[in-house]
């Protein structure tokens, strides 16, 4: 049973969920290739690296969306941050999420400027733009400026920004605020330095990797 009520935004949604699957056996083969050849570093994408997956979607996948989804209605989310928008398929699931708590604010924060045009013509779509602030460039600026306290945090990052990211987004988190963030066990090497600073006790979080594939970090602001 799909956590979306609205069927059309249901059906926005799996549409673009398929055309993100469709992707993944090119993406899989062009990063296992660059692997072979040694010269691939998931501590950062290089320019070929960075050109390929310009018009990718790497969309979350449902069952880790529809997470994040029960996540925001558990907490009564009413302001989201969520890092690395691409298309804006899991800012759907945010966005829906924050409308059904009575109304709030997704920050998403996109590089990329075709992925920022194509989400937001995504929201417009759903009717969820007035719930979306979509911040385009590079989230040590977009994120600098974030207003009132922080209740879900989503990192759907490429891993050598998830350090600035949280370091940025960690003074607005109120007490209980969760950060879910993808694919840690698969790349937990990459992640080592978000991973520094979460499991630092000064800085007041407690993490968790749940076993959803390539892993899925929850952590808490306590």
């Amino acid at each position: 049973m799909n956590v979306i009520a609205d069927p059309a935004l249901q059906a926005l949604l799996s549409d673009l969920q398929a055309q993100s699957a469709a992707q993944e056996a090119e993406t899989t083969r062009y990063f296992a290739e660059r692997a072979k050849k040694g010269d691939l570093s998931w501590d950062g994408l290089d320019e070929g690296a960075n050109r390929f997956m310009a018009d990718k979607m790497v969309a979350l996948e449902p069952a880790k969306a529809e997470f994040c989804w029960l996540l925001c209605r558990a907490l009564r989310a009413r302001r989201v941050v969520e890092v690395g928008t691409s298309f804006g398929v899991s800012t759907l699931y945010l966005a829906d999420a924050v409308r059904a708590n009575g109304g709030g604010t997704v920050i998403g924060t996109e590089y990329e400027p075709a992925k920022a045009a194509a989400a937001r013509a995504h929201f417009d779509a759903a009717g969820l733009s007035p719930f979306i602030d979509l911040r385009e460039g590079d989230l040590r600026q977009t994120l600098k400026v974030i207003d009132g306290p922080v209740d879900f945090v989503l990192m759907d990052i490429w891993t050598e920004m998830a350090r600035p990211a949280v370091e940025l987004v960690a003074p607005h988190l109120r007490p209980g605020a969760t950060i879910v963030t993808d694919n840690t066990a698969q790349f937990r090497h990459a992640y080592r330095h978000f991973f520094e600073f979460v499991e630092d006790p000064k800085n007041g979080f407690t993490t968790q990797t749940l076993p959803f594939q390539g892993g899925l970090e929850v952590t808490v602001k306590i």
